[in-house]
């Protein structure tokens, strides 16, 4: 079974940067897209970011296109979500989730994904 550990989260000015990064363990990292999601309070889950297996294709939501990056290292079983210029909007509760089977594609769906990790908080405040 695949298990998603993420990490890099904290507490931010607005302007600056985190790096996410999501270890995976259980099985290998090429056989499964990753997503990136997250949830504020009071407001429902949003996709952020996703890669496919691969690493060929990329998806960003509009909100984030143009300050975050999504990358992966399946030699080191590990994908990243670099946030840059963030916002207090940019507030939430961020999960990695894996997509069995997505190497040419992955989605910004949540209920697409198959196993999900526990979660770590980004605060933008200043």
């Amino acid at each position: 079974q695949l298990q998603l550990v993420e990490s890099g989260g904290g507490l931010v000015q607005p302007g600056g940067s985190l790096r996410l990064s999501c270890a995976v363990s259980g099985f290998t990292l090429d056989a499964y897209a990753i997503g990136w999601f997250r949830q504020a309070p009071g407001k429902e889950r949003e996709g952020v970011s996703c890669i496919s297996s691969t690493g060929g294709s990329t998806y960003y939501a509009d909100s984030v296109k143009g300050r975050f990056t999504i990358s992966r290292n399946n030699a080191k079983n590990t994908v990243y979500l670099q946030m840059n210029s963030l916002k207090p909007d940019d507030t939430a509760v961020y999960y990695c989730a894996g997509l069995r089977g997505g190497i040419t594609w992955c989605s910004r769906v949540g209920s697409m994904y198959d196993y999900w990790g526990q979660g770590t908080q980004v605060t933008v405040s200043a």
